[in-house]
């Protein structure tokens, strides 16, 4: 566990890579990013990781053992080629396997919402409130809805690898069509587009969450519907996960995360729609930041 970590975040418009030791995050051994250029295509992004972990090499003077990534989709565990990814150039591609050949390292993936998951429950807010908590579900709620599970300190995949795809859950029918071919699922009702819609549906203006969020704070009639909708959706959402799952923990990332009463009428509401009388799980924010990603994915060769 005292060997330096390497992790590398591959976004769409970033890769992003850290030399991590395991007991002084706050002091990576080298932090660097680069251009994905993702619309080149798959080897192009190929190439460029490479030439990222090239850069992470001359810096560190160090060589990995092992690299985690973290990607905007997930490996298909029979399959071994990479599904639902927003990276378009990915979905179809022997990822896991293309690395290893090009870079010569054993490699580890896991999804973005896993890596935020295990990130801060090894070293962020997790650690900080809850450090016995064996079971954390890692809410990310932004411009989608997702989800990681850590359990024991260790990311939990499941048999397809869709452990944690909470946003594709059928919620309520007033989401609309989702991307992913259903109708109402969480996604299309909690996420940060679908509050804008909502918010521009009843006041007939189109602004951020943002602003949302400060006219909610000023009594602004359409924005406390639209956030006390958010909430109630939120709490139905999550009481489906805590009856099934009945984590330790959640941690909720992503823009959505930062709207203040989702830790108390979310909360709330969680309490009217969960098989138990009273809300016991502690439901967090996060502490790490934009760090987490590439955190986490370090944390999966951890």
């Amino acid at each position: 566990m005292n060997k330096p970590l390497w992790g590398i975040d591959l976004g769409g418009t970033k890769i992003e890579g850290v030399v991590l030791q395991p007991n002084q995050i706050s002091k990576p051994i080298v932090r660097t990013r680069i251009d994905t250029e993702s619309s080149r295509g798959y080897d192009h992004i190929i190439n460029q990781i490479a030439k990222l972990v090239d850069m992470m090499k001359e810096e560190s003077r160090l060589q990995p053992a092992k690299i985690g990534f973290g990607t905007p989709g997930v490996l298909d565990p029979v399959l071994q080629t990479m599904k639902n990814c927003n990276s378009t150039a990915l979905n179809g591609m022997p990822l896991k396997k293309d690395l290893q050949v090009k870079l010569n390292v054993a490699v580890e993936l896991a999804n973005d919402a896993n890596c935020f998951a295990l990130a801060e429950t090894r070293w962020g807010i997790v650690k900080e409130k809850c450090p016995d908590a064996q079971i954390v579900f890692g809410i990310i709620m932004g411009t989608g809805v997702g989800a990681g599970i850590v359990i024991n300190n260790h990311v939990w995949n499941g048999k397809h690898g869709i452990a944690g795809e909470w946003g594709h859950n059928f919620l309520d029918e007033s989401g609309g069509p989702c991307y992913c071919g259903k109708v109402g699922c969480v996604e299309t009702v909690i996420s940060g587009p679908a509050t804008e819609r909502y918010y521009e549906k009843i006041s007939g203006e189109k602004i951020k969450l943002k602003e949302i969020s400060k006219r909610y704070q000023a009594g602004d009639t359409a924005a406390k519907q639209t956030i006390e909708r958010l909430c109630d959706f939120f709490g139905k959402a999550v009481s489906v996960v805590i009856d099934i799952l009945d984590p330790d923990v959640i941690v909720i990332g992503g823009g959505v995360g930062n709207m203040e009463p989702l830790y108390t009428a979310g909360v709330t509401a969680l309490k009217k729609y969960i098989f138990n009388n009273r809300v016991d799980v502690p439901v967090l924010k996060p502490i790490l930041g934009d760090s987490a990603g590439v955190f986490g994915a370090a944390a999966l060769v951890g």
